[in-house]
């Protein structure tokens, strides 16, 4: 893979399908719709062995209208969707899909503005379960159509039979070209030919599958799909990461290429692998990721990034701070952490543990940048000074108008005021007291508050508490009430306007132009030895966030 460099003179931006490749998905999905009565009722097939050992990313469903149906039975999508599709026509088809590699390219746009493009390499090999004969008409005139789509031109067809099996090769007018293999029943598709010839590698016993490996396990009949990352996916990712993360910094091109050298040291000295599984419960779509971490790192944030549950059943509102999110907050997360400063401790001193010297100094300075946004200069003795009831768990809450807001307010109790001020930058100084109760100290030119009110504290810019209200102490907001019954270390509730909307818009029709319905997205994020577990249970699932990310492509 090319490695792209950010050059220090000029802008650039970067745009990453990496995880909503459209090529990919919407040939998923149009392959999840188009596959029609072809289904012969074969014994399943395990789709692990038909992928090769060194696949980066892996992704496989074994019934697709099992993994599509609670995705419309939800009541969001219900709300919205003048009808739902039929997905009867897709039981037991079964789809994966395997990334063998990224390739980044730069275009320049101006003599100032370049933008980075990612594009994977992948396979999509689905098993019809039908004849021969089907499977190539299927991949004919179905796939055909779908690249002919994708390219907005009719490509040519080259369809020797070689190997076995029927070898498709389409060739847009502009040289693009897109691949596929049939052999019995199952299909290979995919933009990279020799990713193709890999899997009929595996197939023909030449080469490892990634089932071999160990690292991806059978999936049971309770998952509705499945996925695996591995570590030399995990690297080319991050690369990846720092990129994009890179060009959403501003156009401070110095910052852009100290994002993009620091942030790939840190993904892959502190990540070894993730899986990720959904499943359906009785609260909605459950996804499952295992994120693994070296031992050493593991260990730290087990015992670090710990609440005090047993004590915290006791506690009623947070000691008041939850009550203080304001009834129009889109989004919150809640640290419940026995000490926030030995936990972010942790953190700066496993960052600057994978890094070089000059890295690590670069990362204290945007650790304290990062606090420097709520007017705290000392971002230990802010944490320290934070406290309620002794025995209890220290709670800080940040809340953001809606999912896509680069700002948010934090919330927390201030336990020492005298050391809560003493932590704040030396622009910030008393102001007023409000007829709301509160106390408020800002900076001269008022871009940045702080407010005092009944041991509760609030932090944020001007702008973000003008345009959501806090609470007034006394009920938490409906919306967030599961932040306080959860016992993880850290949670994040966010209410979602769009999704419903967009996702009807990709798999069926909607009952008005402006029909809309709020689904809800909660997670739990807990620190074992072995790394950290995240569980999100949703109305419409990861797979439900790809096609809403299709539906705004």
């Amino acid at each position: 893979m090319k490695e792209m460099k950010i050059e220090t003179s000029k802008r650039f931006s970067f745009r990453s399908s990496l995880l909503s490749p459209s090529s990919l998905l919407i040939f998923s999905f149009c392959l999840c719709f188009a596959v029609i009565n072809l289904s012969c009722g074969s014994k399943p097939t395990d789709l692990r062995t038909l992928v090769p050992a060194e696949t980066l990313v892996y992704l496989e469903t074994n019934d697709l209208a099992a993994a599509l149906q609670p995705i419309v039975d939800s009541k969001p999508f219900t709300e919205v969707a003048k009808r739902k599709p039929d997905f009867s026509a897709l039981r037991g088809v079964q789809l994966a899909v395997a990334v063998t590699g990224f390739e980044t390219s730069e275009e320049k746009l101006t003599d100032e503005h370049s933008v980075g493009r990612v594009q994977p390499h992948f396979v999509a090999v689905a098993d019809t379960h039908a004849w021969h004969f089907q499977a190539v008409g299927f991949a004919e005139q179905k796939i055909g159509a779908f690249v002919a789509e994708m390219y907005d031109n009719e490509p040519t067809l080259e369809k020797p039979e070689k190997n076995g099996g029927r070898s498709l090769t389409w060739t847009a007018k502009d040289g693009r070209k897109a691949y596929a293999f049939v052999i019995g029943s199952i299909i290979y598709f995919g933009n990279d030919e020799t990713a193709i010839e890999k899997c009929l590698a595996v197939k023909r016993g030449e080469a490892d599958s990634i089932a071999k490996t160990g690292k991806v396990q059978s999936a049971s009949q309770e998952t509705l799909a499945s996925g695996y990352v591995s570590t030399d996916g995990i690297a080319q990712i991050a690369n990846i990461a720092g990129l994009k993360v890179a060009s959403q910094t501003g156009e401070d091109s110095e910052v852009q290429s100290a994002i993009a050298g620091i942030l790939p040291q840190l993904i892959r000295g502190s990540i070894t692998d993730i899986t990720w599984s959904a499943s359906l419960t009785a609260q909605g779509i459950e996804d499952k990721y295992k994120i693994g971490m070296p031992p050493e790192i593991a260990n730290v944030f087990n015992e670090t990034f710990v609440s005090n549950a047993a004590a915290d059943k006791q506690q009623t509102a947070m000691d008041g701070i939850l009550s203080r999110i304001p009834q129009n907050g889109e989004m919150a997360t809640r640290y419940n952490l026995k000490s926030p400063q030995v936990a972010w401790r942790s953190v700066m001193l496993v960052a600057k543990g994978n890094t070089d010297a000059v890295s690590g100094a670069v990362i204290a300075t945007f650790g304290n940048a990062l606090f420097a946004e709520y007017g705290i200069s000392d971002p230990e003795m802010f944490l320290s000074s934070l406290g309620g009831t002794p025995g209890r768990s220290q709670n800080i809450v940040t809340v953001k108008r809606d999912a896509e807001s680069e700002e948010s307010i934090m919330l927390s109790m201030s336990g020492n005021y005298q050391l809560t001020q003493k932590s704040f930058i030396k622009e910030m100084k008393p102001d007023q007291f409000g007829e709301d109760g509160w106390s408020y100290w800002s900076t001269r030119d008022h871009e940045i508050e702080i407010r005092f009110e009944g041991g509760s504290i609030a932090l944020g810019s001007k702008d973000e508490f003008q345009k959501m209200t806090l609470g007034h102490g006394t009920s938490i907001p409906e919306r967030f009430r599961r932040l306080a019954e959860s016992d993880a270390p850290i949670s994040t509730i966010r209410n979602d306007r769009d999704s419903a909307s967009q996702i009807t818009e990709m798999l069926s029709a909607k009952k008005s132009d402006d029909a809309k319905a709020e689904s809800t997205y909660f997670t739990e994020t807990r620190f074992t030895k072995s790394g950290i577990e995240r569980r999100t249970i949703s109305d419409f699932g990861l797979i439900g966030s790809i096609i809403a990310q299709l539906a705004q492509e």
